[in-house]
């Protein structure tokens, strides 16, 4: 393996997969696997970049610290020459953690400064300027990401954001240096390192800046972003001749479908919007399951009950509604609650014969895989920027999408089904 990427979660995974199995046009992508957690045994010889899975965005920074650590004792395990650390376009987080501790805990035990840290996905509308993110046209703390309902993003300085987390100081490379192309942006992070600086974070407001900056640091042990800093890296392996060029695949599985959806984006919002006018849909009382009243076999009579009609179930709600059931139950209770209900209903589903199943939502995703326990799992096409198919192996494969909350065109779902057969 050349490759090895340490996901923070389960959609995070998918995405920075789908970005090294692409690569650059014309040149192609990495062979690449998604692995559910840290694996037991070693990767398929053939793996020329690995995604280790973790569901770490938001648990305590010393549990995400250790499990990073162990995934990158695997991947280094299976000889992988660059690691890439990969959090949220929107750097999700809070003050207390876990991008900076886990960064920093990696460079640590790998011994680099000046690493790149750089969350920009400009095609889904996320850039960095002046140490600053931006969602679009929006600064990140106005952009409706203050309205996390686990990583609420007030400031949109991650340089300041980040040097709450980190204990060294954490550097800047602006667009200005960006701009002037690989040399540059290399000598300003050997110099970061020089000055102490563990972390630097690096403006992109376009792919061509992601490809300088991939261009850039084909050498470092250790890169940390969003998985647009994944866009060049391929290329850093092809031309030093020891990957051909992986094009994809296509493949896909046929068989009963369905929707669950634990997002409260405005953008999954919307697409459930949309979805529920032709298509059966279920929307999820969170009172009733926080009493026991909802239960996973409900969904699961209501999904089996409507097939080959894209049956979509659902728990969405606006902000204030969000914060209503957090205020009454606790944020953590109502997340592990409703985390059970999908990761139930996800088992039942596949039990029942289901093989296309869309997930949307990081921390709904991460329970429904690890309860289906799949393995690895294959990159197939891309679905919409940022999300690819993912297939299982074995004698009755699944195909899953499983998307963040904020990707994805508006005709989504219905989109995904059917990318998911192979169409």
């Amino acid at each position: 393996m050349l490759l090895g990427v340490i996901a923070d979660d389960f959609t995070g995974a998918s995405d920075i997969a789908n970005t090294i199995s692409k690569g650059l046009p014309g040149q192609g992508g990495l062979r690449t696997a998604q692995f559910l957690g840290i694996p037991s045994a070693d990767a398929p010889a053939d793996i020329e970049a690995g995604v280790v899975s973790l569901k770490s965005r938001s648990i305590p920074a010393g549990q995400a610290v250790e499990q990073s650590l162990a995934a990158l004792s695997w991947l280094l395990g299976q000889g992988c020459r660059q690691i890439v650390f990969k959090y949220c376009s929107t750097f999700d987080s809070t003050p207390d953690g876990n991008i900076g501790p886990v960064a920093e805990a990696l460079a640590a035990v790998l011994g680099v400064r000046g690493v790149v840290a750089c969350p920009a996905f400009p095609e889904a509308g996320r850039t960095v300027y002046m140490g600053h993110l931006f969602v679009k046209d929006r600064l990140l703390s106005e952009s409706g990401l203050q309205d996390h309902p686990l990583n609420p993003m007030t400031d949109p300085d991650i340089r300041r954001w980040l040097a709450r987390q980190a204990k060294d100081k954490v550097g800047l490379v602006t667009e200005d240096t960006v701009r002037h192309g690989p040399a540059a942006i290399r000598h300003s992070l050997d110099a970061a390192a020089s000055n102490g600086e563990t972390l630097v974070i690096v403006d992109a407001i376009s792919r061509d800046d992601l490809v300088a900056i991939g261009t850039a640091i084909a050498d470092s042990k250790l890169v940390t972003g969003g998985s647009g800093i994944a866009i060049g890296l391929p290329a850093n392996f092809i031309r030093a001749g020891l990957a051909a060029g992986n094009s994809g695949g296509s493949a896909g599985v046929e068989g009963p479908e369905a929707i669950l959806v634990g997002s409260c984006s405005g953008a999954t919002r919307q697409q459930v919007e949309i979805h529920s006018r032709n298509h059966p849909s279920l929307p999820i009382d969170v009172h009733s399951v926080m009493g026991g009243e909802t239960t996973a076999d409900m969904l699961l009579e209501f999904l089996t009950s409507h097939q080959r009609q894209a049956p979509l179930v659902y728990s969405s709600g606006t902000p204030q509604e969000v914060g209503a059931l957090q205020k009454r139950y606790g944020r953590e209770a109502v997340a592990n609650w409703l985390d059970t209900l999908f990761a139930e209903t996800a088992q039942k589903l596949v039990a029942s014969g289901v093989r296309r199943l869309v997930v949307a939502g990081g921390e709904t995703s991460g329970a429904v895989v690890s309860a289906l326990d799949l393995g690895a799992l294959t990159i197939g096409t891309e679905i919409d920027p940022g999300v690819p198919v993912l297939l299982s192996n074995g004698d009755q494969p699944i195909a899953l999408a499983l998307k963040s909350g904020n990707f994805g065109a508006p005709d989504f779902f219905e989109k995904a089904l059917e990318r998911l057969a192979g169409r």
